[in-house]
């Protein structure tokens, strides 16, 4: 195993581990253990937790802008809707990065993803839209997005509403509910 193969292979023990219990308790010889390295490999890759997490970030910020990209790219004339699927569908999937994403001391790495947000948001409210107008309208997407999918990664949504068989649907009817769909999707001027 080279080098790089062997980082990977931390790295997603990490992630593993993440997605299954939480960033809490991650230790290098846990990862060691679960790698099937010795306990000083993960130290040759990674200084520290920071490290590792600030690795995670990385990667899930660059996973999430692609997933963002395609949803935009293959939206069926609801670029809302579609991004909202994307970030809760991201958040679904890879349960390990989303959780280590947004934690404060690493967030920088985001700004593809948010771009992208701000982006269809300005092109979709039009020329005449405010600075203001535009904060707004991408403060409300990403909090909801964010929050539908914390609820759902973390949360007790399902314990409290029922089981939920298709997220995909649930996703495009909350968004739906919401009112963000209808404004944003609104033809520019």
């Amino acid at each position: 195993m080279g080098p790089s193969d062997l980082r990977q292979t931390i790295l997603d023990s990490a992630v593993a581990h993440i997605a299954e219990r939480g960033p809490d308790g991650l230790s290098f010889r846990r990862l060691a253990k679960a790698a099937g390295v010795s306990h000083q490999a993960p130290y040759h890759h990674f200084v520290d937790r920071h490290g590792i997490f600030e690795a995670i970030s990385d990667e899930g910020f660059a996973m999430l802008f692609d997933a963002m990209r395609r949803a935009i790219a293959t939206a069926d004339g609801d670029p809302a809707a579609a991004l909202l699927e994307s970030y809760v569908g991201f958040a679904l999937e890879h349960r390990g990065h989303f959780r280590v994403m947004f934690r404060p001391d690493l967030c920088a790495s985001g700004g593809q993803a948010f771009d992208t947000l701000v982006d269809v948001v300005r092109v979709s409210l039009g020329p005449d839209a405010t600075i203001d107008e535009i904060r707004a309208r991408t403060t409300a997407m990403w909090s909801m997005a964010h929050g539908l999918a914390t609820l759902l990664v973390d949360g007790p949504l399902e314990r409290k509403i029922g089981p939920i068989t298709d997220h995909r649907a649930f996703v495009r009817a909350v968004a739906e509910q919401s009112g963000l769909t209808a404004v944003v999707d609104r033809p520019a001027v």
